[in-house]
């Protein structure tokens, strides 16, 4: 029930993909919600 022979370096080239696909998407989520962020407390603040 092992793995064929060859397939443990392109099943970790994969994951090496998959986690840096998931890391571009966090930075560009964590991007987005930092500037919203700071447009609503700016906003706050001129409220004042």
């Amino acid at each position: 029930m092992g793995r064929p022979d060859g397939e443990g370096g392109a099943t970790a080239v994969e994951y090496a993909i998959m986690a840096s696909l998931i890391a571009a998407v966090i930075v560009g989520v964590v991007t987005t919600l930092g500037n919203s962020v700071v447009a609503l407390f700016n906003s706050a603040v001129a409220a004042f």
